[in-house]
């Protein structure tokens, strides 16, 4: 299993709102080596921002991850993830993309909504 992190967006949620939980094992994580965030979980935070200091607290927790950019493999793999996972289990865009960067880079993904997840085969998870 690779030890390179890929965050879902709901653990960097957790963080700005000071979730002392999910600081401690944010921080913890960045420890132990490479963590990334896809460019989904970038937008999807950008869009949650309510004013520009918000969005300047953002710019600057972000600085601590790399974002891992939208290929023409990741968008493929996404739309396999959702013929083969939307009508059956109810698998979003957002998600499916999230998922599809994981599986095509090789990373784990951590995430507090298993959920959301845990029906996509050969997705390396790791529960928050």
């Amino acid at each position: 299993m690779n030890n390179e992190l890929l965050l879902d967006t709901d653990i960097i949620v957790n963080v700005g709102r000071g979730d002392n939980g999910a600081v401690a094992q944010v921080n913890a994580i960045l420890k132990s080596g490479s963590t990334y965030i896809s460019a989904v979980t970038e937008i999807e935070l950008v869009v949650g921002c309510r004013n520009k200091a918000e969005l300047q607290n953002l710019s600057k927790l972000l600085e601590r991850f790399a974002t891992l950019p939208l290929t023409p493999e990741i968008t493929k793999s996404a739309i396999t993830l959702l013929k083969s996972y939307r009508l059956s289990h109810g698998l979003l865009i957002a998600d499916a993309l999230i998922a599809a960067t994981a599986l095509i880079t090789g990373r784990v993904l951590v995430s507090g909504n298993a959920k959301h997840f845990s029906m996509i085969k050969g997705l390396q998870f790791r529960p928050a």
